[in-house]
């Protein structure tokens, strides 16, 4: 509150209490996500004009439906938070591919790698709750983190949906569900195009230096069309070492003959993509329009999200049509806890983790701290 000099505003620790008391406009929920209902049913009936929840929008595809069905009743503008729609140099690359820079885009591949720091501190309480399904509705990575890239994949490829997955999700690391391999197939309506598929990758590299402001992983995309290749470089940890390096700008097209780059003069700092989409959320609540994400999307995302864990679980693929609240309620989709999982393995972990930043300290590679403070 002293930083951002606000002493005196006034503060609940009660989320009732403020809605009854505060005339607001907009609420935006940022709590585990099994909260997420009931805090947005709440401030729903209080007559709240606006509320943005923190993706995913739920824990389960029955209490999306239930937001969706209470926003709806109240006529609540309702929003999925997802910020990756609005990183600057993915605004821009959503810009090239619909004017067709690579064509048609056949295939969507994106790769997240957990890597060893240093990063932003992350609690054990806060690793907890996302790692226990009944809270989480999945796992901290494939679900939680995920739905940041299936939004991509959706997005970037100009899809709603896909109708088949097939994953491995693996829980080496014990509080994290990874690495991780998921492939999918998006629908075709048009025999006469070639078939579009997806593949998502998470990677444990737990020696690799690999400074970031934020959390301790970053992503690498890669969109091929029927005329070219796009690559995009970073994300979560965009602005470090390598977005200065010529190796890695922000995006790169390659389509006849030619590799081109785009983006370079753009924001690479993370920070950008939640102050752009919190900014279009206002404009919706002061002018009208639809957010981004909206709650019947954002229920989407929470299903692309369920299909990996289905396919590990039953060791088959997963299909579109089957994640639903009929069968979460009768329980043929609901996302299992792993049953069998060697501790060793994160013990390991953590100790290279640990070993292999000293290292990097020790050899001058500094992490300076990014300096928080509003820019226009």
């Amino acid at each position: 509150m002293e930083r951002w000099g606000l002493r005196s505003t006034k503060v609940y620790t009660d989320y009732k209490e403020m809605i009854d008391y505060e005339e607001l406009d907009i609420v935006e929920i940022l709590t585990p996500h099994h909260l997420h209902y009931p805090m947005a049913e709440y401030c729903a009936n209080a007559g709240v004009h606006g509320i943005s929840v923190q993706k995913p929008l739920a824990h389960t595809i029955t209490d999306c439906e239930k937001i969706i069905h209470v926003c709806k009743k109240n006529e609540v503008k309702l929003k999925l938070y997802e910020n990756f729609r609005f990183y600057p140099p993915f605004l821009k690359a959503k810009e090239l591919l619909d004017k067709g820079i690579i064509g048609e885009p056949i295939n969507f591949r994106i790769n997240t790698i957990s890597v060893g720091g240093p990063a932003m501190k992350v609690d054990l309480k806060s690793l907890g709750w996302r790692r226990k399904f009944e809270t989480c509705g999945g796992g901290p990575l494939v679900y939680d983190d995920g739905i940041h890239k299936f939004s991509m994949a959706l997005w970037l490829m100009n899809q709603e949906r896909v109708e088949e997955l097939y994953a491995r999700v693996d829980y080496f690391s014990v509080v994290r569900d990874m690495p991780s391999y998921i492939i999918w197939k998006y629908p075709n309506t048009d025999p006469n195009n070639p078939p579009k598929y997806g593949s998502m990758e998470f990677t444990i590299a737990p020696n690799l230096y690999y400074p970031s402001n934020y959390y301790g992983c970053d992503e690498f995309i890669e969109i091929s069309g029927t005329k070219g290749i796009m690559w995009l470089n970073q994300c979560t940890a965009g602005g470090n070492f390598l977005s200065k390096t010529p190796q890695y700008p922000p995006i790169v097209v390659y389509v006849n003959g030619d590799i081109k780059k785009f983006g370079e003069d753009l924001p690479r700092d993370w920070r950008y993509s939640f102050i752009n989409s919190t900014s279009h959320f206002i404009r919706v609540i002061k002018d009208g329009g639809e957010p981004i994400y909206t709650g019947e999307e954002g229920r989407a995302l929470c299903i692309f999200a369920k299909l990996p864990y289905i396919s590990n679980q039953k060791n088959r693929i997963a299909y579109w049509e089957e994640i639903t609240s009929e069968n979460e309620l009768d329980k043929s989709c609901v996302v299992e806890e792993p049953q069998y999982i060697d501790v060793g393995g994160f013990t390991r972990y953590g100790r290279n983790v640990r070993r292999d930043l000293r290292k990097g300290i020790n050899q001058g590679l500094v992490h300076t701290d990014f300096k928080y403070q509003y820019e226009q």
